[in-house]
């Protein structure tokens, strides 16, 4: 099949993230069966209930490590698609194929199907894992799943295994993207009616913090202790939320929640402002927690592995992206870069398409790191 076949197969699959995604999964395991992989599978339930599975196919053996593919199989929601076919009809058309996850990703995992299936497996002497994970657009879980509990990634690990993951960069090579973290606060009142005394507005309460996280975020901003050049934005992007769940303007809330999204650098320690936050959420009498999404992928732009992977490319340089990736989780493998098909303006847009040129080339560049890394 060709590598559009394939994609075209992928999208037809409604992987949005509050769905399962086990029947993809099968599919895909198939796939890896048919290609002679050996299989690791690993599932859990989400938060709702949905059974949730990642899938590790693994072809050949070696000592030196091999190469390691990096994908997701969920995609994000469709309910603005604007195309009349719908997000989940593929649709080549003008040298472009359309479909949700076409591009984000997909488009990638066809490739890297391809690329597998055009090298005989006589011909191999290091290792091809390819591994396709759940929930990376909603925290990640798949790929922690498999950091945490993956025989195979403890395999790859222990190896010094190269890894690749499959995101839109049109084929560049991205050797840096930024890391995450939440902080939830949550300030607790009484509703009343707003023309009494009985109420307790919650926002109230809330103030003093949110004067604190805007005085961090323009420091963010003007501050180069919490920069890094190496980025478009050079900031955390420190990215501040309010809501209070009131509908109506005559009710005192009980409830008002903020939450603050910031994405952390490497050499950046965005710690002490955390710390400033929950210093003033105690202060305030505030339930306050924080989540991490993950750290921030970094290997050197000219370590030996970020050079071999530019001259496969054909590219003359590495560079950085803002957005994350299942790396986040991942950090254990050393040599981990970012260069998928695509690019990622489609992505998550409501007419999300690949360049049927770009699904060709992909095939190609992952077909000369198998020849390089395995064979």
């Amino acid at each position: 099949m060709t590598p559009q076949e394939l994609a075209s197969e992928l999208i037809r699959f409604d992987t949005v993230s509050v769905r399962s995604n086990v029947p993809i999964t099968d599919h895909v395991e198939s796939h890896l069966r048919r290609l002679g992989c050996d299989i690791e599978r690993l599932e859990y339930d989400d938060a709702r209930g949905v059974r949730k599975a990642s899938v590790i196919g693994k072809r050949g053996s070696g000592g030196g490590g091999g190469l390691a593919y990096f994908c997701h199989t969920d995609v994000v929601p469709a309910e603005d698609w604007a195309r009349a076919a719908g997000p989940f009809e593929p649709v080549i058309e003008d040298g472009r194929l359309y479909g949700r996850g076409s591009c984000d990703m997909k488009g990638s995992l066809a490739c890297m199907l391809s690329a597998v299936a055009s090298v005989p497996a006589s011909e191999q002497r290091e290792p091809i894992y390819i591994v396709c994970t759940a929930d990376e657009e909603v925290g990640m879980q798949g790929a922690q799943q498999v950091a945490n509990e993956s025989r195979m990634f403890a395999e790859m690990v222990a190896a010094g295994t190269r890894g690749i993951i499959g995101e839109p960069t049109e084929l560049e090579v991205v050797h840096a993207h930024k890391g995450g973290s939440v902080i939830r606060v949550t300030s607790r009142g009484r509703a009343a009616h707003s023309s009494t005394t009985r109420g307790l507005n919650a926002n109230l309460a809330m103030i003093p913090l949110l004067t604190e996280a805007r005085a961090i975020y323009d420091e963010t901003i003007s501050d180069p202790r919490w920069q890094n050049p190496e980025f478009d934005p050079p900031t955390i992007c420190w990215n501040i939320g309010i809501n209070d769940h009131t509908h109506a303007i005559n009710i005192t809330p009980p409830q008002s929640v903020c939450t603050i999204y910031f994405r952390k650098m490497p050499g950046v320690d965005g710690q002490p402002l955390v710390e400033r936050i929950l210093k003033v959420a105690e202060a305030e009498g505030l339930e306050a927690s924080v989540s991490d999404f993950g750290q921030p992928l970094y290997i050197p732009k000219d370590a030996p592995f970020t050079l071999e992977c530019l001259e496969l490319a054909g590219k003359p340089a590495a560079r950085t992206v803002g957005y994350g990736t299942d790396g986040a989780r991942l950090t254990a493998l050393e040599r981990l870069i970012v260069c998928g098909p695509g690019s990622i303006s489609q992505a998550h847009t409501h007419d999300e398409f690949i360049e049927v040129k770009q699904l060709g080339l992909g095939t190609d560049l992952y077909r000369r790191m198998i020849r390089r890394w395995c064979c």
